[in-house]
């Protein structure tokens, strides 16, 4: 199917497949993980808060199942991989945390490039091998057009200097995208069967932007009345992502103005985002903060 008017209605059948997806419980996650288990997969909803995880997972048809997660500790991803004892086909990385104030996960990480990019990079790392049990595994990472804004202070990671909670969130979501490309260059280099891709909503009205616990929550409300687009379309690059026909290191994300919405494709990013060196450096600190080296 082209990419040019693709929606979920186009998803073919996924039955046999198992999909982890973070962040389940509301949002794009859940829409993502409600629109995979309508086509057959098995969806196990990784969630911080496993009560509204199991009431997203009741308004769900088909086979789901609720596991407790939080990316914002080390011992949680690692508690989390040691429930998965079968092949993982699919994994989504999708929660986050966006422009909060200045807090630290539970290893003392800053929280939004704790959250966003180390505890993801730990949990695949831990799910290295129940991926590498599946046919034709897939990642996806989760990026943003905050990418844009991004710049990877590798002096400066936890933003201790000076911390600007966008500045830090642009940060993690510039570290999501080359942490999938780096993936991606090395998962081939190594002839690992896992295909490596990145994605992005665009502009999709969701909870994340009632969370800043600031006066922008107001004027994000405002926006998401105004332009954005609704998270059911906000999901559609991600499961594009993971069902349909795309490159590896391919960066999936609306094909309208500006990337704010619109229907599914390849896009472009930033120069900054395809810096190999910097990414080999942030993938190396990277295994050293989180105790994770990925064997591919």
């Amino acid at each position: 199917m082209s990419s040019s008017r693709w929606t979920a209605s186009d998803l073919t059948d996924q039955s046999g497949k198992v999909a982890v997806v973070t962040g389940a419980n509301s949002g794009l996650g859940k829409v993502t993980a409600t629109e995979l288990a309508r086509v057959g997969t098995r969806v196990i909803l990784a969630c911080r808060n496993v009560e509204a995880g199991k009431a997203a997972a009741a308004e769900m048809q088909g086979a789901v199942e609720v596991r407790p997660l939080d990316l914002a500790d080390l011992d949680s991803v690692q508690a989390f991989a040691g429930t998965i004892d079968e092949p993982i086909d699919l994994l989504i990385n999708n929660a986050g945390v966006m422009a909060v104030p200045q807090r630290k996960t539970a290893q003392g990480f800053e929280l939004q490039f704790g959250t966003n990019h180390l505890g993801h990079f730990a949990l695949v790392g831990r799910l290295l091998d129940r991926l590498k049990a599946a046919p034709a595994p897939r990642v996806v990472v989760l990026s943003s057009n905050a990418h844009k804004a991004g710049k990877i202070n590798l002096d400066d990671l936890q933003s201790e200097r000076k911390y600007g909670r966008w500045s830090a969130y642009g940060q993690s979501k510039l570290a999501n995208l080359m942490y999938a490309y780096e993936f991606a260059r090395r998962a081939k280099a190594a002839g690992s069967p896992i295909l490596v891709s990145a994605a992005h909503p665009g502009y999709a009205a969701t909870s994340l932007q009632n969370k800043t616990e600031s006066w922008q929550d107001q004027l994000m409300q405002v926006g998401n009345a105004l332009l954005a687009q609704s998270a059911e379309a906000g999901a559609w690059p991600t499961l594009y992502a993971a069902t349909e026909d795309v490159p590896a290191g391919g960066y999936v994300g609306p094909t309208g103005f500006q990337q704010l919405k619109g229907h599914p494709g390849l896009v472009g990013s930033t120069k900054a985002s395809k810096d190999e060196a910097v990414a080999a450096k942030l993938w190396d600190i990277s295994e050293q903060l989180t105790g994770v080296t990925y064997s591919l």
